[in-house]
């Protein structure tokens, strides 16, 4: 059986973003139960704020077509957001937003179908004591609501700052194990939806 694709992404671009290291430290994980992984930047696919009237007059940012084409691709998604005011990051939901609309040269590969039947779990990251806790219900209703089937598995990890080791991994023994468990359901949930 082919291993699944899973594609691991921040909901931050910042260069010390607490969520760009813990995504970092989800590909382990993954690899470990037998995924594919693909660690993505935000940053490498810009995309102005998300405005009908822009999407009428000139289209999909070149960015995002190539980011739906990855999407397209993979067989699962993990997300690792930040919490902004007890929410989900303003980049993320505009990326997720973008993604969402269907390029009319390629409708078969774009839009709703790049999420739809796929697996998805969320990790939330915070250098508060919650972890990033009241976000991951909303990013979990929205990727819900896109069409992906959402583990119910997730982690918070709070005090981020503190909590990756030099080695790239979360020092805390019980986080790691909760990390190990959420990999291998997102990996089995992918490979049973699509491989």
């Amino acid at each position: 059986m082919k291993a699944p694709r899973i594609v691991v992404l921040a909901g931050s671009s910042r260069r010390d973003a607490l969520s760009r290291r813990l995504a970092a430290a989800c590909v382990a994980p993954l690899q470990a139960a037998g995924a594919e992984v693909d660690l993505l930047e935000l940053s490498d696919y810009p995309a102005p704020l998300y405005n009908g009237d822009l999407e009428a007059e000139s289209g999909l940012p070149e960015a995002i077509m190539q980011l739906q084409q990855i999407l397209y691709a993979c067989d699962g998604l993990l997300v690792v957001n930040p919490e902004y005011n007890g929410s989900i990051t303003p980049l993320l939901k505009n990326t997720l937003d973008w993604c969402s609309r269907p390029n009319p040269a390629d409708r078969e590969r774009s839009g709703g179908a790049v999420y739809a039947g796929r697996a998805a779990a969320v990790v939330g990251s915070s250098p508060g004591g919650l972890g990033g806790m009241r976000a991951l219900f909303h990013v979990r209703d929205i990727l819900g609501y896109l069409g992906m089937q959402v583990i119910p598995q997730q982690l918070a990890v709070g005090n981020a700052g503190s909590a990756i080791g030099d080695d790239g991994m979360l020092r805390d023994e019980s986080q790691r194990k909760v990390l190990d468990k959420l990999a291998t359901a997102l990996a089995d949930t992918a490979r049973r939806l699509r491989c």
